[in-house]
């Protein structure tokens, strides 16, 4: 049996009760906090005959291996990991499929804010290379505060070639790099089936990832600095994607 995973802060162990509470184990609970918050929280627990357990601040920071844990800490089950297989799947059964596609985050914080913000925008899948990038770690999910419940997690082993299939399906790939050829991120068609390709703020799109682009987009800055925190910018160009694919719901 595999060993279970261990979520903490109240908005992601709050999405687990919502969404997936099949999959929690127990719950640890910090000693001597009975606030409404996480009275509430606990409250969904309940209907699921989920044990509970109370817990000194050191133990939940050491079971969530972060002493953010807001004193509260899952144990879960852990989740099969999602693949090439899946996104296929997905894309088959989405016709206007809206994805985001990350090149080599490799902060969790950084990864779990993309996450955070793709759910809020609609984001069938967030999909990600197995190596050198962020996993969806406790951290991660912490961070995107419930988002990673909520849409598909996917790790793929060679990005550029996942670009490749997925135009090939018909998803149009959306690079964002400040280049001369590219456009505005306002002058960019987001409608339809897409998937929109982030890269780290320091070394921004690989070159094979490029290749795999139909168009690069941009987003034009008036001030005096000309980069962005990747989830900062990830939120910008999603909420474009958003506004023009909502103009036709």
């Amino acid at each position: 049996m595999a060993k279970p995973e261990y979520h903490f802060g109240l908005h992601s162990v709050e999405a687990l009760l919502q969404i997936q509470p099949e999959s929690i184990l127990s719950l640890f609970i910090l000693q001597g906090r009975d606030d409404a918050r996480l009275t509430q929280v606990l409250a969904q627990a309940v209907p699921h005959g989920i044990s509970v357990q109370r817990a000194s601040r050191d133990t939940l920071a050491k079971l969530a291996g972060s002493p953010q844990h807001q004193g509260i800490v899952a144990a879960v089950r852990a989740a099969p990991s999602l693949n090439e297989q899946d996104l296929e799947q997905l894309i088959q059964r989405e016709a206007n499929v809206f994805l985001l596609v990350l090149d080599q985050i490799t902060d969790p914080h950084n990864l779990g804010a993309c996450i955070r913000t793709a759910a809020a925008m609609g984001v069938h899948a967030v999909v990600v290379p197995k190596d050198r990038a962020a996993g969806l770690t406790p951290v991660a999910r912490k961070v995107a505060a419930g988002g990673a419940e909520k849409i598909a997690f996917i790790q793929v082993t060679n990005l550029a070639r996942t670009l490749a299939s997925i135009r090939e399906q018909g998803v149009q790939v959306i690079g964002t790099l400040l280049d001369e050829q590219a456009k505005p991120v306002d002058e960019c068609n987001f409608k339809g089936a897409i998937a929109i390709v982030m890269g780290a703020e320091d070394t921004g799109l690989r070159r094979l990832t490029q290749a795999q682009c139909d168009q690069m987009a941009y987003i034009p800055m008036s001030g005096q600095l000309q980069s962005l925190n990747v989830s900062v910018a990830t939120g910008m160009v999603l909420y474009e994607a958003c506004r023009q694919r909502g103009q036709d719901l």
